[in-house]
């Protein structure tokens, strides 16, 4: 970066993903500081930022992705580390929100965790906040801090974009993720449909009916997580009964926890392609996923936000 300004920019990485918090570095050519988190032999976590920071603009990248609690901990008290070492400002990079998906009271006597989330990064000491591709936009509105929320659909429609598939659909595998489908269609040129489903349990999901025209075509199914891959799994078997010549899948998050990757490689999906906001885990190279990054994005609104400009032009 050419660019000067008064404060010293510092990147952070917790443990959670440090391959990504250094190819934002290698965009930025800046070197990652120099920070550790390990456990104590009782379970304890210690954090230990070994870089002066003090009057520093602080970046600090952490995925809360599994172990989930744990993560965020580590996210917790490197935030109170950094404010405590004098910090002028500190960012809490999230490529990835854990418990975002606990984002209202669906039913009586249970908490929303998304907002409990929030208020725990505000309390920590976080000045504000960098996210990508929230569960619930509504999210932001946790938050009393300020929020820069980007998309990740940019970047997962580049090598679709460069393959130019001809009778593409993009399809929606829930009426949920119609909000991702639209934009995602629009940028391919492709048509609409979408699969109406039931949620029988919170980790069970039966498909209805196609609302589209996905005979003889080729499939692109869309969603901003794929978790235990039910719901992307029935839905891309439903697709088949229809006549879909071929499904591929792109999603932001690959959580893939429980049995995501056996069912994954069982259903009828060509091709998968995630990005790496969370590590993709080596259960997962079996199957035919391909892995796009955001550490370029996440490094421009970085670098933005250090220099006071808009981010609004990375929203899209």
């Amino acid at each position: 970066m050419r660019e000067t300004h008064a404060r010293k920019m510092v990147v952070i990485s917790g443990n959670a993903h440090p391959a990504l918090a250094k190819a934002i570095c290698n965009y930025l050519d800046i070197p990652l500081a120099n920070a550790y988190v390990r456990r104590f032999p009782d379970g304890e976590l210690d954090v230990k930022v070994q870089d002066d920071v003090r009057g520093s603009d602080a970046f600090v990248v952490q995925p809360t992705c599994e172990p989930v609690n744990e993560n965020l901990v580590a996210l917790l008290m490197m935030i109170d580390c950094l404010k405590r070492a004098s910090a002028e400002r500190v960012t809490a990079v999230l490529p990835y929100y854990g418990y975002a998906r606990k984002d209202r009271k669906d039913e009586g006597r249970v908490p929303i965790t998304a907002k409990l989330v929030a208020n725990l990064i505000t309390t920590a000491g976080a000045d504000r906040v960098l996210a990508l591709d929230l569960h619930a936009s509504q999210i932001q509105g946790f938050f009393d801090i300020p929020v820069d929320h980007l998309s990740g659909l940019a970047v997962l429609a580049r090598p679709f974009q460069e393959m130019k598939i001809p009778n593409l659909v993009v399809v929606s595998p829930d009426l949920g993720s119609v909000k991702l489908a639209i934009p995602f269609a629009q940028r391919l040129g492709a048509a609409l449909a979408v699969v109406e489903k039931r949620r029988l349990r919170p980790d069970v999901t039966e498909p209805g009916f196609v609302i589209g025209d996905v005979q003889g075509k080729n499939v692109l199914m869309i969603d901003d997580i794929i978790a235990t891959g039910g719901s992307v799994c029935a839905a891309a078997k439903l697709l088949k009964e229809k006549g879909a010549a071929s499904i591929q899948v792109a999603a932001t998050h690959p959580v893939l926890c429980g049995p995501a990757v056996q069912r994954l490689g069982e259903a009828p999906i060509d091709r998968i392609v995630v990005t790496d906001t969370i590590p993709l885990q080596e259960a997962a190279l079996g199957l035919p996923i391909s892995v796009v990054s955001v550490a370029n994005l996440l490094g421009e609104a970085i670098r933005r936000i250090h220099f006071d400009e808009s981010v609004s032009q990375l929203f899209t």
